[in-house]
């Protein structure tokens, strides 16, 4: 009898390891998926333990604009019983974060601007509808920088998102509050959306895994246009394994999106355990040169110096047109972003001004009350570049950069099978530091705005941490759809050097 006791007490012990407040942050979408399907813990379990997470510490981060707990707990409930039949797959049960510009029917989808404060879409992204196919359990909405215009979360017109590895500084921009969401163990994974480094900097900046997969690879349909030709829906994810877990669900040609594309990739978790030996990496020297902090630059050099004992050939190489990569990419994008944010209007729908006495003083005091500065910024430099009289000095010249960036990257692919570098130029810098000078902050995107131009994808994954114990971000940036070759190398670096989890946050 007692040895019956004794048994039936691990076995509820082991439960309880597996669901308790503290390891539920550690959890990778992996180990979830086995624990879920083994029956060691139950959806609705796992669900729960998420939501008291967040209830116990998103005060401190901030990085929720809502909570689904009625829908999640009914999506929960009905994973499990997928579970109970024997059905279900790897993301069966798996609760996940969303950035709030990713449309989300009968659920908010407000871009965290007072312009669209209480909108509602009618449908669904296509993107989380295949999560949701696929068993995936949406907890929440999470912040950004308002319209995805911004790097450090700061321009969220609801709240200020903060880095779980030190609360006073930022978590990036403009997918802080999925990043946070992540690196605070809220969610085992999130969506983000990358116009320009929105995936991959913030996920630098929290010590976490983020996708900028190839243009097209992930359909827009439902993600709020900045710029069309750029936004791209990427995972963050606390592992590289994780991230290809969910790039395999959320891939693939959409008819409701003219500009997605069948990759013909099957399983991007295929062969991502190979090792790197062999592969040939590149190594611009305009990477690790320039104003980049001594602590970023440190680890990069460390790691460079893992893949060649890891048996990968480094080499250094250049990208004569990063210097110009800045000045296309904010003149591309803010034009893009004046033609779709027209549609805000206050006549079809959002935020609509009650002071006005005619249509034209509706058209602007709407839009003088509903944007926040940084999107009536990016709005008038991306009119003034449209403009009669300074399109071709401006935009026109930016595409032919634009087609000159593509080449080249083109160019450097028949020599290496991928790209090294810093994701950026510092690690995360203290709230409020860079609001009053937004040229400065531009600048942090100096490392992945070229990936965007060129429609190519790229990876950031952390590589250690600076003399402050802030997390470094490395970035692996690769041809069109070499997202496989991405994962291989990106996995052999995180098995020789597992990543770090960010400490507990302080009551």
């Amino acid at each position: 009898m007692r040895r019956i006791k004794k048994r039936v007490l691990l076995e509820s012990q082991k439960l309880l390891s597996k669901v308790n407040f503290l390891n539920i942050g550690k959890l990778t979408i992996k180990e979830a998926a086995d624990a879920l399907q083994n029956k060691e813990i139950s959806v609705i379990e796992l669900t729960e333990k998420f939501f008291d997470r967040i209830d116990n510490i998103d005060d401190k981060i901030n990085a929720y604009v809502s909570i689904c707990r009625k829908q999640a707990l009914a999506d929960a409930a009905e994973a499990q019983a997928l579970i109970n039949e024997g059905g279900g797959g790897i993301m069966t049960g798996i609760p996940m974060a969303v950035k709030d510009n990713i449309c989300t029917e009968t659920i908010e989808t407000t871009c965290a601007s007072k312009m669209l404060g209480n909108f509602k879409p009618p449908y669904t992204a296509t993107a989380i509808e295949k999560l949701r196919n696929d068993g995936a359990v949406l907890l929440g909405k999470a912040n950004l920088d308002e319209f995805a215009m911004g790097s450090s979360t700061e321009n969220s017109y609801i709240k200020n998102t903060r880095n779980p590895w030190d609360v006073n500084r930022v978590p990036g921009g403009s997918s802080g509050g999925s990043a946070a969401a992540v690196a605070s163990g809220q969610a085992l994974f999130a969506l983000g959306s990358d116009t320009g480094g929105s995936i991959r900097q913030p996920a630098a900046f929290c010590g976490i895994v983020g996708l900028k997969p190839t243009y097209g690879t992930v359909s827009r349909y439902g993600l709020v246009a900045f710029a069309s030709s750029l936004d791209q829906i990427g995972p963050l994810t606390k592992t590289v394994e994780d991230s290809a877990i969910v790039l395999n669900s959320i891939s693939g040609k959409d008819p409701k999106d003219a500009t997605s594309i069948d990759s013909g990739i099957a399983d991007y978790t295929e062969g991502i355990k190979r090792g790197v030996k062999g592969m040939k990496i590149g190594i611009p020297r305009q990477y690790l040169s320039g104003e980049i902090a001594v602590g970023v630059r440190n680890k990069i050099e460390a790691a460079i110096d893992s893949y060649e004992k890891m048996g990968a050939v480094c080499e250094e190489t250049s990208l004569d047109l990063a210097d110009y990569a800045i000045a296309a990419y904010y003149i591309i994008s803010s034009a893009e972003a004046s033609s779709n944010l027209a549609r805000y209007d206050g006549v079809k729908y959002g935020f609509r001004s009650s002071n006005y006495k005619n249509l034209l003083d509706l058209y602007k005091n709407t839009r003088s009350e509903g944007f926040g500065a940084e999107v009536k910024r990016r709005i008038m430099l991306g009119t003034y570049v449209l403009s009669s009289g300074y399109y071709d000095a401006y935009y026109k010249k930016a595409l032919q950069i634009r087609t000159l960036i593509k080449n080249e990257f083109d160019g450097l692919f028949k020599k290496y099978n991928c790209i090294l570098g810093p994701t950026t130029p510092t690690t995360a810098y203290k709230i409020g530091e860079k609001t009053d000078n937004p040229l400065e902050m531009y600048l942090g995107d100096v490392f992945t705005v070229s990936v965007n131009i060129a429609g190519i994808p790229a990876i950031s994954i952390p590589c250690g941490n600076d003399e402050s114990g802030l997390p470094v971000g490395m970035q692996l940036i690769g041809s069109a759809f070499s997202e496989k070759t991405l994962f291989q190398a990106a996995y052999a670096y995180e098995r020789e050097h597992p990543f770090a989890i960010a400490p507990e946050v302080q009551a």
